[in-house]
């Protein structure tokens, strides 16, 4: 099967601080014929030190990029602010032209890169729709079979006779949303302009693209919704100062993004000098490394998987171990506590002077962020007191995962723990 998409060593480079200025043919004409001239004279009064300065003002937004998209692949990109990914739309769409590389593209293509793209503001809603489709190549029979899907779609039916230059910027996304989805392009482009909308909106935009998807077209779409990306895309690709990183299955690109942005702590950290240390503790505890499925240490955990801490300890003296966790929020709020002093486990273990003592969670029950671990460490051969106590021992982040298979995160407003629960409806009286 051919690509859809193929790009090559696409790149593309500004000069800094310059506003491009349309010329006149006249004027293009001019400036042609007296070219060789002009680059005559930049030859021989050039210096080294001019072209350096002049290599100052220009910086590289998209740098030797090469990937294909195969047809019904839905290509999430993700990457900090300024990597790169906007541009890269605008080189797919046509909006500019790259420096160097090419693109090529099999297929109507389709784009929603910003409020308003395409439209023309003077126009109506309704004349907006069919100029769209005009411009997608379609026939007016076929823009017209889909005009109050779209209108509906897009919640204007009130305001489709109204210039869109009256529209609110909700009202402008709406719009450009539901053209760009109904009308049937092969090649679907989203930037992260749905973020403009309300929840409810965005469900219904996941919930579309969903369909697209499924019917066969393809997609690529920009997110920093780490859940909407893993659920939606098939592969994933990361862009990096203008580069491309990686690129692979979403769950690994996602982890990959994840773990590069928020290093932390790197998932371990010593406790002999630790500054959170209550006063009046015997600095029992060494370290403490976090793991979250595996042997590694990490500083990052997804939503729903497996946590373990793992605390390093060396008592003056022989004792059964026990350790207290209570995990709190960044701003110091705490969540829950959990401690196996309540369970027992370890009550009748052999005493030991050294060695490791590993807290376990099934899955971690908390929202995307950042959140501490407070250490109690004691004996379980005198229940009165602990030995050892550190504050803030350790600041981790949770990553963002799809466990609901739909795309959509709890409200962040709702708190930052994440909890699932099983729903019944049934009749009256029941």
């Amino acid at each position: 099967m051919q690509p859809i998409i193929r790009v090559h060593n696409l790149s593309k480079r500004y000069r800094i601080g310059r506003v491009e200025r349309y010329r006149t043919l006249r004027e293009s004409i001019v400036r042609s014929v007296a070219a060789p001239a002009r680059i005559a004279r930049a030859m021989f009064s050039a210096t080294a030190r001019d072209r350096a300065h002049d290599a100052e003002r220009h910086v590289w937004a998209l740098r030797d990029v090469s990937f294909d998209v195969m047809p019904g692949e839905v290509l999430g990109l993700i990457g900090r602010n300024g990597a790169g990914k906007s541009t890269l739309l605008k080189l797919l769409s046509r909006i500019t032209e790259p420096t160097a590389g090419r693109a090529e593209i099999y297929g109507r293509v389709g784009s929603l890169l910003e409020v308003g793209t395409g439209f023309h503001f003077e126009l109506t809603g309704r004349e907006n729709i069919f100029l769209s489709g005009a411009i997608l190549g379609m026939r007016r029979a076929e823009i017209q079979r889909k005009f109050d899907e779209i209108v509906a779609f897009a919640e204007v039916e009130k305001f489709v006779d109204t210039p869109i230059k009256h529209y609110s910027s909700g009202m402008h996304v709406r719009l450009g949303f539901a053209v760009a989805a109904h009308l049937e392009p092969e090649i679907l482009l989203v930037d992260e302009v749905l973020a403009v909308g309300d929840v409810a909106f965005q469900k219904k935009c996941m919930g579309k693209m969903g369909d697209v998807a499924r019917a066969g077209r393809t997609i690529i779409f920009v997110s920093h919704n780490m859940a909407s990306i893993e659920s939606l895309c098939s592969s994933c690709l990361l862009i990096g100062s203008g580069r491309l990183e990686a690129q692979g299955a979403p769950a690994e690109i996602v982890m990959r993004y994840m773990t590069s942005e928020l290093r932390g702590h790197g998932g371990v950290r010593s406790l002999v000098e630790h500054e959170g240390r209550r006063g009046g503790s015997i600095p029992v505890m060494r370290s403490v490394s976090l793991h979250a499925g595996d042997q590694v240490a990490t500083g990052i955990a997804r939503m729903g998987s497996p946590f373990e801490a793992a605390v390093e300890f060396n008592a003056p003296h022989p004792i059964r171990p026990a350790l207290g966790i209570t995990l709190k929020t960044a701003e110091g709020m705490p969540l829950f506590g959990v401690s196996n002093r309540w369970t027992n486990q370890g009550a009748d273990a052999q005493r030991v002077s050294s060695g490791t003592i590993t807290c376990g969670f099934e899955s971690l029950p908390l929202m995307p962020g950042t959140y501490l671990l407070d250490l109690h460490f004691g004996d379980f051969g005198d229940p009165s007191r602990d030995l050892d106590i550190i504050r803030d021992a350790i600041s981790f982040e949770v990553a963002p995962a799809d466990l609901l298979g739909t795309g959509m995160l709890p409200n962040p407003a709702d708190g930052p723990i994440f909890w699932t629960a099983k729903w019944k409806a049934g009749t009256a009286g029941r």
